[in-house]
C-alpha cells in the first residue's frame, strides 16, 4: 500500500504543483488590486501564501538533491537569502509604484512579474526528487506495481486449489479498472498516509525543536519588519525610517544568510553543528539588538542593530538544512510545508497585533522594543536543546531502501528466465 500511495504522489509532476501554487498567487495580488475593503485584501493576501508554501515545499528539496555534498547548505542559504532581499527589494517598489500611480498599480505589477513563473511551472521538464520514483516514468510504475502484486501472488499460491488462484487474478485485473469506489478508496488511503506522515512529524523530537526555535526568531524578526521603522522613528527621530530599516534587511540579510550557511559546510554539515550555529548565532545576535535599543545615540543603535540583525539572518540556511535532513526524503516536502506554516501562524502572523497590543499598553517603544528582542533568547535556548538530542541524517534512509526494492523485483523474473534457458541447453 505504501509503494501504491508513493507511486500515485510522483505521478504529478512537482513542477506542476509549483505552477499551480503560483497561479493562485497571480490571481490573489490581482484580487488585492480590485479590493473594496479590509477584507477583501485580507482573503486575497491569504491566498498568497498558498504559493509561498507550495513553491517552498517543493524547492528546497530539489535544491538538497542537486547541491553539492560540500556546499549543500551555501546553496539552500542563498535561495532563502532571496526572502529578506525581496522584502527590501518590496518597500521600494511600493513606495515607487505608490508615489507616482496608485498602490493598486503595485499589486498588478506583482502579478505581471509573477505569471511567466507559474506558466513555466507548467511546461518544464517533470521534477524528480530523491525518495520518490520520477513522475510519469513506465519503468518505474511497472516496479512498483512487481512489489504490489507479490503480496497477491503470495496468497495465491498457498491456496489449495488452482480456483483460488483465478480468483486471485481476477481480483488483481478489476483492481487495475478505474472506478468510484477504487479512487474513493485511494483518497482514504491517501488521507491515511498523511496523518500517519504528520504523526511521524510531530514525534520526532530533532523536527520539533527546530520547528519551535524557528517559530519564536520568526516571531521577533515579522514584528520588527513590521513595527521596526515606526520604533526607530519613536525613539531616534528617523527622518527616513522605512529606508534606513529597508537598507539593513536587505544588506544584513544577504550577507548574514549566505554567511551562516558557508560557515555550515565549512564546520561540516551535521544536525547537531547546525544546532550549534543556532543557537550561538542566534544568541549573540540576540544581545546586540538588545543592547541597540539600549543605546541613547542613533549611530551607536544602527551600528549594534546592523550585527544583531547580521547574526540572526545567519540561521535561515541550518534551520532549513534541519528540516531536511531530519526526515527520510519522502517526507521533505511535508517538512518544509508544515514548517512555513507553523512559523507564519503562531510566528510572524500572531506578533505584529501583539506588538501593537503590547505597546498600548506599556506606551514607550523602547520598552516595547526590548521585550520583543528578548524573544531571540528563547530562541537561542530552544536551539541550545537540539545539540544534546540524537539527531541523525536520513538523507540516503529512504532512497536505498527504495532502490533494494525495485531491483528485487526487476531481477528476480531475469534470474528465472536465465535458469529456464539453461534448462532447455542442456535438453
Amino acid at each position: 500500500m505504501n509503494s501504491y500511495v508513493c507511486l500515485k504522489f510522483c505521478s504529478v509532476n512537482p513542477f506542476r504543483l509549483i505552477g499551480v501554487g503560483l497561479s493562485v498567487w497571480t490571481v490573489a495580488a490581482v484580487g488585492c488590486g480590485f479590493s473594496f475593503n479590509f477584507w477583501s485584501i485580507t482573503i486575497c493576501r491569504m491566498f498568497v501564501g498558498v504559493g509561498e508554501a507550495s513553491f517552498i515545499s517543493l524547492a528546497a528539496p530539489f535544491i538538497d538533491d542537486n547541491a553539492p555534498v560540500a556546499q549543500k547548505t551555501a546553496w539552500l542559504a542563498i535561495f532563502y537569502m532571496c526572502i529578506p532581499s525581496g522584502i527590501a527589494v518590496g518597500y521600494v517598489y511600493g513606495g515607487l509604484v505608490g508615489d507616482h500611480f496608485s498602490w493598486r498599480y503595485a499589486f498588478w505589477g506583482e502579478a505581471i512579474l509573477m505569471l511567466p513563473f507559474a506558466i513555466l511551472g507548467f511546461i518544464m521538464k517533470p521534477l524528480q526528487l530523491k525518495g520518490f520514483a520520477p513522475a510519469k516514468s513506465k519503468k518505474t510504475q511497472t516496479a512498483v506495481e512487481t512489489i504490489a502484486q507479490e503480496g497477491q501472488d503470495t496468497e495465491a499460491l498457498n491456496g489449495k486449489d488452482g480456483a483460488l488462484s483465478m480468483k486471485a487474478d481476477s481480483k488483481y485485473q478489476s483492481s487495475n479498472t478505474p472506478s468510484g469506489s477504487t479512487i474513493s478508496s485511494n483518497n482514504v488511503n491517501q488521507f491515511s498516509r498523511f496523518f500517519k506522515d504528520m504523526k511521524v512529524l510531530l514525534c520526532d523530537k530533532v523536527y520539533v525543536v527546530n520547528v519551535l526555535g524557528y517559530i519564536s526568531y520568526n516571531f521577533v524578526i515579522g514584528a520588527y519588519s513590521y513595527w521596526g521603522p515606526k520604533a526607530g522613528y519613536n525613539i531616534y527621530n528617523m527622518s527616513k525610517a522605512d529606508l534606513i530599516f529597508g537598507g539593513i534587511t536587505i544588506v544584513c540579510g544577504i550577507l548574514g544568510t549566505i554567511a551562516g550557511g558557508c560557515i555550515l559546510d565549512l564546520m561540516t554539515s551535521t544536525i547537531s553543528n547546525a544546532f550549534k550555529l543556532l543557537s550561538t548565532a542566534t544568541f549573540f545576535g540576540a544581545i546586540c539588538c538588545f543592547s541597540a535599543f539600549c543605546f541613547k545615540s542613533l549611530y551607536g543603535f544602527l551600528a549594534l542593530f546592523s550585527i544583531g540583525e547580521l547574526l540572526v539572518f545567519a540561521t535561515q540556511g541550518p534551520v532549513n538544512y534541519v528540516c531536511l535532513h531530519c526526515v527520510k526524503p519522502s517526507l521533505r516536502p511535508l517538512s518544509m510545508a508544515m514548517s512555513t506554516v507553523a512559523i507564519h501562524i503562531f510566528g510572524d502572523v500572531p506578533s505584529s497585533p501583539l506588538v501593537g497590543v503590547l505597546q498600548d499598553s506599556v506606551n514607550n517603544w523602547r520598552e516595547t522594543a526590548l521585550i520583543l528582542t528578548s524573544i531571540l533568547f528563547l530562541a537561542a535556548g530552544i536551539w541550545f536543546i537540539g545539540i544534546f538530542l540524537h539527531g541523525v541524517d536520513r538523507f540516503n534512509e529512504e532512497s536505498e531502501h527504495h532502490a533494494t526494492r525495485i531491483d528485487k523485483s526487476n531481477t528476480t523474473p531475469l534470474l528465472e528466465d536465465k535458469t529456464a534457458d539453461t534448462a532447455e541447453a542442456s535438453a
